[in-house]
């Protein structure tokens, strides 16, 4: 495949020192006073991520989408919706994130469609050539189209009832996984597949860097539905992994040219094991760079439960969490290293303490620990400087259709109303999705104009602006962090151990290359702790890296204290 402009700029292996910053476009920076974030919003603040020393920027979906689930449901790849910009925008922040040395990746969603998309439109027609581009399916034997519990199976879908939508002009049911605003595209059919390839070439030929793949392991469906005999009723509702996902990473791979142009690709692939990891990662088999595991995000749960269903996390699993994945991916593979993302709640109120006595060291301590593990950090916007989840008191308040829909079939399961608020107040992914906040002012500096959704009343005293004149900020402690992973190969490429894995506060690893070690050490607790004499290697000599001074003779430490050192 002939090499294009950009590729002198994406070095071999790029990727592995570089840190990305994840943007939601509608609730980064608005330009133009509708209050809604945009794409010509985000230019303007490139000269502030250039200054934290990110690498890339993750830009989720910004294509033309009626918006059913805020962009992920796109009805036209190869075009911009005017809620964000144009064309010329994108290029535009292309071209200026280049300028400075920022690479642009695009989100990609290809398991599934609007059902505004031409495709699907043309789809309905059960005499149209792309017919077999999305699953249709017949009612149940013995049930009337239509009628209630006619649906070809009993799969609920992750935002409603049912995995099946009637379509009257069809006669049939369509499988929407997600939503029914969300038809699947059926990767079985080659068409669809080079139909998809060819829209990634074209942005590939925009200037894009790479992809972050939404749901990509759920692609290949499992045989009980691809088969073409009838439909089990109680067909799996496990669509992850199917049997051809490795056969079609590696075949898009090929033919868009993710390797022969060194993009950045991570794939979103829930209910992914470390093996399965490594298939889509090891660099021999040409699938992808990373994937994004969501194990540790769902040890705050219970075990036979939903992620409402809450449960405390004791600090001994969650290390022993992220050791198994780096352990895992020691040798082949990569990790990706995430707290934050689009569909999570603020990590400071999550895993840390957001108090105002502690918010600042919990922060700190929580990249920490992070971004000193072995692969590519993600920063979520408004993570830097410590953002925390929204206070909510109403589902009225409510934007997430996600949250809405488990709001009501909690009620309808009996469930009351107390209980109800306190799960969405915890994980609901609105807490995520809150405008950035820039300044002190009315609107934050996100608008001149109305926010599209509440503003967090505490930007008065939390925003970017206080953060970046504050040289011991949170803000001023991820710059530190970026540069230590740029400048430092052991944190790029050293091999991890764990330390006092049953330790209920400390959290403590090594990282080893060349002969030369790094320790990280953080008390991950609202009260002094004890540093214990057994079981960490000695400090004396140590040169500090990271943290607010050295620990040799120390006997305990800090709530939330941190630091990093380099062994003698």
């Amino acid at each position: 495949m002939a090499s294009n402009q950009f590729d002198k700029d994406r070095p071999e292996g790029w990727w592995k020192s570089a840190v990305v910053y994840q943007v939601y476009p509608r609730s980064f920076q608005d330009s133009n006073g509708d209050g809604v974030g945009d794409i010509p919003g985000i230019d303007s603040r490139l000269d502030y991520l250039a200054g934290l020393g990110v690498d890339v920027i993750w830009l989720s979906p910004v294509y033309s989408s009626p918006q059913v689930d805020n962009g992920y449901d796109i009805s036209d790849y190869r075009d911009i919706d005017p809620l964000f910009g144009t064309l010329d925008d994108i290029d535009k922040l292309i071209h200026d994130a280049h300028e400075r040395d920022i690479k642009l990746v695009m989100d990609l969603v290809v398991n599934h469609t609007s059902d505004k998309h031409a495709w699907f439109e043309e789809s309905r027609d059960p005499a149209s050539p792309k017919r077999d581009w999305y699953y249709w399916r017949k009612a149940r034997a013995g049930k009337a189209p239509g009628e209630p519990g006619a649906e070809p199976s009993d799969t609920e879908a992750c935002f409603a009832p049912s995995a099946w939508t009637y379509d009257e002009r069809s006669g049939e049911y369509y499988l929407g996984i997600f939503s029914p605003a969300q038809p699947d595209l059926n990767w079985e059919n080659a068409d669809v597949r080079h139909a998809v390839y060819d829209m990634m070439r074209w942005w590939v030929a925009r200037g894009v860097d790479g992809f972050r793949m939404d749901v990509i392991n759920l692609i290949s469906k499992p045989e009980s539905l691809t088969s073409g005999g009838p439909i089990p009723v109680d067909l799996s509702d496990n669509f992850s992994n199917g049997p051809r996902l490795d056969e079609f990473l590696a075949e898009m791979n090929r033919e868009v040219g993710l390797d022969e142009h060194n993009l950045f690709t991570v794939g979103e692939m829930p209910g992914s094991t470390v093996e399965t990891a490594i298939r889509a990662t090891a660099a021999t088999r040409h699938e992808l760079k990373m994937v994004f595991t969501f194990e540790h995000m769902e040890l705050d749960h219970t075990a036979t439960g939903t992620k409402w269903d809450l449960a405390d996390l004791p600090l001994p699993v969650l290390k022993k969490n992220l050791a198994h994945w780096q352990d895992g991916l020691a040798e082949a593979g990569w990790n990706s290293l995430y707290w934050n993302n689009h569909d999570q709640p603020r990590v400071v109120s999550r895993f840390g303490d957001d108090s105002p006595e502690y918010r600042v060291a919990s922060a700190k301590a929580l990249a920490t620990v992070l971004h000193l593990h072995k692969g590519t950090p993600y920063v979520y916007q408004g993570e830097e400087f410590g953002m925390t989840n929204l206070p909510l008191h109403s589902i009225e308040d409510y934007e997430d259709v996600e949250s809405i829909n488990y709001y009501h079939q909690a009620k309808k399961a009996g469930l009351d109303e107390a209980t109800i608020l306190h799960s969405l107040q915890v994980k609901s992914r609105d807490n995520a999705r809150t405008p950035v906040q820039w300044d002190d002012t009315a609107n934050a500096g996100f608008t001149t104009g109305t926010s599209w959704y509440t503003l967090n009343p505490n930007h008065t005293g939390i925003n970017a602006k206080a953060a970046v004149a504050d040289p011991d900020s949170i803000y001023a402690h991820y710059r530190r962090l970026i540069a230590l992973r740029h400048e430092n190969a052991v944190v790029r490429e050293g091999r991890f151990e764990l330390l006092l894995a049953d330790d209920p506060n400390i959290w403590a690893f090594t990282r080893t290359l060349d002969g030369t070690t790094i320790l990280t050490v953080a008390n991950c607790a609202s009260h002094e702790t004890a540093l214990p004499v057994d079981g960490l290697p000695g400090l004396a000599g140590a040169k500090l890296l990271i943290g607010e001074r050295t620990l040799d003779g120390v006997a305990t430490l800090k709530p939330w204290e941190s630091a990093v050192f380099e062994l003698a």
